[in-house]
This record gives C-alpha cells, sequence and structure tokens, in this order.
C-alpha cells in the first residue's frame, strides 16, 4: 500500500511538472511570436510523395511570397485571401481560392497564437510539436533551443498531405512595397 502512494505521489508530480515545462514553453514561444512581423526562410516541402525546394518572404498578416528552385522557375504568391502561382518559364499563372486552406493558420498571427496555446503539446530532444484541431488537423513544429518556428504538417483541402520545414534565414525585416503583388490574370 505504501509503495503505490509513493508511486500515485511520484506520478502526480511528473505529470505537474510536465504541465508547467510545456506552459512555460508555450508562454515564451507566445512571447516570440508576438515580437514577430516576417520572417525570411528558406524551405522543403514535400507535397505527398514530391518533394520541393525555395525560398520564401513572410509578412503578418496574410502575406507569403515564395520562389521554387525548380525548372518552371514557379512563384507562389499570397496576398491576404488571394493566392497566385505563376510558371515564369512559362509565363502563366494560376488562381486559388485560399478561404478554406489551413495555410490561413499560419499567415495570421493571431490564429498561430491560437494553434500554440490550444494546441496539444509533444517534446522531443529538439523540437516542440503542437498538435491542434479544429475543422483540419494541424501539426506546427518549433525548435526547442530557440523557440523558432521550424514548419507544420496539414492536409490541404484536396487532401494532400504536406509537410513544410524551413530554416529561418532573417527576422523582421521589411519589404519593399510590392513584394507581395499578386500578378495580373493573363
Amino acid at each position: 500500500m505504501l509503495v503505490n502512494v509513493k508511486f500515485f505521489k511520484i506520478f502526480i508530480f511528473f505529470i505537474l511538472v510536465s504541465t508547467n515545462l510545456s506552459a512555460n514553453e508555450k508562454d515564451q514561444i507566445v512571447a516570440q511570436l508576438n515580437n514577430l512581423n516576417s520572417l525570411e526562410f528558406t524551405f522543403d516541402q514535400m507535397v505527398n510523395d514530391k518533394t520541393e525546394k525555395g525560398s520564401c518572404l513572410l509578412e503578418f498578416p496574410g502575406k507569403l511570397k515564395c520562389d521554387y528552385f525548380d525548372d518552371k522557375k514557379k512563384e507562389l504568391i499570397i496576398n491576404k485571401k488571394k493566392l497566385a502561382i505563376t510558371q515564369k518559364r512559362y509565363n502563366k499563372t494560376y488562381f486559388y481560392p485560399i478561404s478554406n486552406s489551413p495555410f490561413l493558420n499560419i499567415l495570421y498571427k493571431d490564429k498561430l497564437l491560437e494553434i500554440v496555446r490550444s494546441g496539444k503539446v509533444e517534446l522531443s530532444d529538439q523540437i516542440i510539436k503542437l498538435v491542434y484541431l479544429d475543422d483540419n488537423e494541424i501539426t506546427v513544429f518549433f525548435d526547442k533551443k530557440t523557440l523558432d518556428l521550424k514548419g507544420w504538417q496539414i492536409i490541404d483541402q484536396y487532401n494532400n498531405n504536406i509537410n513544410f520545414s524551413l530554416n529561418i534565414v532573417a527576422k523582421n525585416d521589411v519589404f519593399k512595397k510590392g513584394t507581395f503583388k499578386i500578378p495580373e490574370m493573363n
């Protein structure tokens, strides 16, 4: 009986300590995100089994520009709720709605903060993983040492499994006017 009581006390202690660590890390991530206005980063994106690489500029709220390192010279621009993908090699632009896209969870700081505050925390040696369930499941990854955003995993509106990992190059740069301008329709 005494062994069970000691085990129970140790178990409760570890639960309280791990919950406190998770809350502390969440608070630190929230503080860091609150001071973040923009990011420049390189990325590896895996959609189903296809891998793509490139570089991006992200400006809160809702602006993203990515240049892909591929033979089509693809460029993706999101400006608030409009998305355009241009294949510069062919001078062709495609437009897509993103109103139902889980991408919006990353592009708007308030949604990203909600994911951090409400997400279920899973810790490893190097990564803080936050799993958030809303209309779609989204998993967001942060570096455990620096608390920098490291990527996300989502299933998009077309049922594609998207794994996006990033390496931050710069924070809080001011981008030139017109950087996130959606191209005209062809």
